[in-house]
């Protein structure tokens, strides 16, 4: 299974002095006025151009997830007749490493015994799946979140349909306050190390890949700062290639 990658930040906040010129400028008698000197342009610095390009990427993450899930059948290849619980079973059962003894979801396997018939439903780690086109093929795909205890991640998974077989497009394992489907675009945010802000991570359909790539990392700030500000939410930019307004459910 994926681990979450190192997330690169990116800030932008050039649009602050935007809204506070157009705010007073819709206060005035709509008269000419000087705007003032303008500040001469300065092109962009390219800094070390002898800089030797770096080699390998520098971080090991693989862009891509995509895998067979063996052992669980596609009844007339409609995914909502798939059982979500023989999914994640399945998953459990083809990564030992990870869900063993020693693995480091190895408490998962005992909370899943509690999602059958008869079980506590409260101790079940598997969350509901929702069933949205992310792949553009016309036909329903499943997104499931299950918690991987005893962290406090949870696995993202995203499944398709191809040649009657369930295929895995999306896996990422990590540390979720919520996620969201807009348009075709799965989007995870994720608690940051600074108080006022969080990680935002956006996965798209790739068809050479065949299978959801990772296409975007934002670092945003969403509420009360360290100093007591509360500045507005920043809105997401993710394009959404698809008009659905909300993710089908069962």
């Amino acid at each position: 299974m994926s681990a979450r990658r190192p997330v690169r930040t990116a800030l932008v906040a050039a649009a602050v002095a935007l809204l506070w010129a157009t705010a007073a400028a819709c206060g005035d008698a709509g008269g000419l006025e000087g705007a003032g000197s303008t500040p001469t342009a300065i092109s962009p610095a390219k800094l070390w151009p002898d800089l030797r390009p770096a080699s390998s990427p520098a971080y090991p993450y693989d862009v891509a997830t995509r895998e067979t899930v063996k052992g669980v059948t596609v009844p007339g290849d409609d995914i909502r007749k798939v059982d979500p619980v023989d999914v994640v079973e399945a998953e459990i059962a083809a990564h030992p490493d990870d869900y063993g003894s020693k693995g480091a979801y190895h408490a998962t396997v005992d909370r899943m015994k509690e999602c059958g018939p008869g079980g506590n439903r409260a101790r079940c780690p598997l969350l509901k799946a929702y069933y949205r086109d992310l792949t553009g093929d016309g036909r329903d795909d499943m997104t499931l979140g299950f918690r991987l205890y005893p962290t406090n991640q949870t696995a993202v998974r995203v499944y398709t349909v191809e040649k009657h077989k369930l295929v895995q497009v999306l896996a990422d394992n990590d540390a979720i306050i919520g996620v969201e489907l807009a348009g075709r675009a799965l989007i995870e945010r994720s608690p940051a190390g600074i108080v006022g802000y969080e990680y935002r991570t956006t996965w798209t359909w790739d068809p050479d890949q065949r299978a959801m790539v990772f296409s975007r990392d934002e670092f945003l700030r969403t509420g009360k700062g360290p100093r007591g500000h509360t500045p507005s939410p920043s809105p997401s930019t993710t394009p959404s290639p698809s008009t659905t307004p909300s993710a089908s459910t069962p």
